[in-house]
C-alpha cells in the first residue's frame, strides 16, 4: 500500500535510524568502557602523598577494556566502511560524533592514570 512518499525518502530514514541506533550504541559503549576502566586509575589520597604504585595496573585495565575498545573499533570501521561504499555521507556526521566521544572517553581515562 503505497504512503505517497518516494522510494529514496525511505531509503534514507532506514539509514538515519541506523545511524542513531549505532551512535546510542556507541555512547552506551563509551560509558561502559570507562567503568570497566576505573579499577585501573590511581587512588587520588595515595597521589597526593606521592605514593605511585603501577604493579597490576596495566593487566587490569587491558583485560577490563581491551575487549570493550577492540569490539567497538572493530564496529565503527564496519560502519565507517559502510557509508562509504554506499555513500551515506550524512550517515557520516554521526560517525564523526562517535569519533569524539571515544577520544573523550580514551582521554578521561588516561586522565585518571
Amino acid at each position: 500500500m503505497p504512503t505517497g512518499r518516494p522510494a529514496r525518502v525511505h531509503k534514507y530514514f532506514s539509514a538515519y535510524r541506523l545511524s542513531v541506533a549505532l551512535f546510542i550504541v556507541n555512547v552506551i559503549g563509551a560509558v561502559v568502557y570507562v567503568r570497566a576502566a576505573s579499577p585501573s586509575w590511581a587512588i587520588p589520597q595515595e597521589r597526593a602523598l606521592g605514593v605511585y604504585s603501577v604493579t597490576g595496573q596495566p593487566y587490569v585495565w587491558a583485560v577490563a577494556v581491551l575487549p570493550i575498545f577492540a569490539g567497538f573499533s572493530l564496529l565503527n570501521s564496519l560502519w565507517g566502511t559502510y557509508i562509504c561504499v554506499r555513500r551515506k555521507w550524512r550517515s557520516g556526521y554521526f560517525w564523526l560524533a562517535t569519533t569524539v566521544i571515544w577520544v573523550v572517553a580514551v582521554g578521561f581515562d588516561f586522565e585518571h592514570h
